[in-house]
């Protein structure tokens, strides 16, 4: 089975199918959780998602950094990166054979 990308889009029209909202709430929904979950995340705290999972901001200290193509050594800054742990539940839909 080929690997099928979900759009954004998507997700409205299954909400529309599943709920019967308008196109127009639907995406309305949509688009106020994404963006509570981003400001959430933009202000380092965690979002649980039960039965789904957790993404959490984790910040990462400077460190050196090798290019792979030439081999030059470069200094790779801190920064703060987003990481997803999914739930046992999860985990064990995706790890289930078809």
């Amino acid at each position: 089975m080929a690997n099928k990308t979900i759009t954004r889009v998507e997700l409205s029209d299954a909400i529309v199918r599943e709920i019967g909202l308008t196109r127009q709430e639907s995406g309305d929904i949509l688009d106020r959780m994404l963006d509570m979950i981003g400001k959430s995340l933009e202000h380092e705290n965690e979002v649980k998602l039960s039965r789904f999972g957790n993404f959490v901001v984790r910040k990462k200290a400077a460190r050196a950094g090798r290019n792979p193509k030439t081999g030059v050594e470069a200094q790779i800054s801190a920064r703060r990166v987003v990481t997803f742990k999914p739930s046992p539940m999860l985990k064990s839909t995706v790890e289930t054979d078809e």
